[in-house]
């Protein structure tokens, strides 16, 4: 007896072919117009995914935020609120880059954190009897992220021919930490010279602690103001917000009559002002 057969189509079983789905062939064309768009011009945003640890490509990264920002136009347009809506969608690129900017910063504190326990682990493995690339390549092969993942790059592109120098020397821009180029700076010294370099590493590893509590010393005392900040700061964007939603003729205002225009262009003077003046009292040097 012989059995029906069902099969399936050769465009339904393999992903990504060119008899795919209209929604992926759609994804496909965006993503290659923002890879010609951002071709020759990305740089720096790819520097910027890079301090932020983002492993999506930019050109994925570019159609996401694009498809937000249209979202966020048709909510607008949906609830009636065409200003509001208009509004989000200038906002979310802006939103997205200070998300970026808020895990670049996450991400260097982690690695300013992990830091003297890398200089322990490198003054020991150096004292074991590796060399230096050994002990950063075990060191990125051992550590904890973000400090592994940076030295493995650095191991990976000296072993392509770039010196080693150069390597760390990009480490310290993405990072930027200051700890970090004294290192850097003592590990070319001692390869021109000479000398212990694991001796060098734990001097450096102890001045690193000192200016670690000194560091969080001062955070402690500026925590109050720079919390107060923050409120100060965010208020008139969450009562805008509030009053769009709640009362859209009333604060429509601003932007219809020229008084508002006036009134929005002296508001935002003063909040930069005031913006500048709260960044100078809470960012203690020391």
């Amino acid at each position: 007896m012989l059995l029906p057969q069902h099969k399936v189509p050769l465009e339904r079983r393999r992903i990504g072919t060119a008899g795919g789905s209209t929604l992926s062939r759609a994804a496909e064309a965006a993503t290659n117009a923002a890879e010609k768009f951002l071709s020759g011009r990305g740089n720096s945003f790819s520097a910027i995914l890079e301090e932020a640890g983002v492993t999506t490509p930019l050109k994925e990264l570019v159609v996401l935020v694009f498809s937000a920002c249209m979202a966020m136009f048709a909510i607008g347009l949906v609830t009636g609120q065409l200003l509001l809506g208009i509004l989000m969608a200038l906002i979310t690129p802006v939103l997205a880059r200070l998300a970026l900017s808020v895990m670049a910063g996450r991400r260097r504190a982690k690695f300013e954190s992990q830091l003297d326990e890398t200089l322990q682990m490198l003054a020991g493995s150096l004292r074991a009897g590796y060399s230096l690339p050994q002990a950063l390549a075990t060191i990125g092969q051992e550590g904890s992220a973000p400090t592994s993942l940076e030295l493995a790059r650095v191991t990976n592109e000296v072993r392509v021919g770039r010196s080693m120098q150069d390597a760390l020397n990009d480490v310290v821009d993405r990072m930027r930490n200051e700890d970090f180029f004294w290192v850097t700076q003592a590990i070319g010294i001692n390869r021109e010279v000479g000398g212990n370099l694991a001796d060098v590493l734990d001097g450096v590893s102890k001045t690193i602690r000192q200016r670690a509590e000194i560091r969080g010393q001062v955070k402690s005392l500026a925590a109050d103001g720079q919390l107060s900040a923050i409120i100060l700061m965010a208020l008139p964007f969450a009562v805008a917000g509030f009053l769009f939603i709640a009362s859209p003729s009333y604060i429509s205002l601003l932007f219809t009559d020229p008084l508002g225009w006036a009134a929005l262009a002296a508001g935002a003077v003063m909040m930069s002002v005031g913006g500048i003046w709260l960044y100078k009292i809470i960012n203690l040097k020391f």
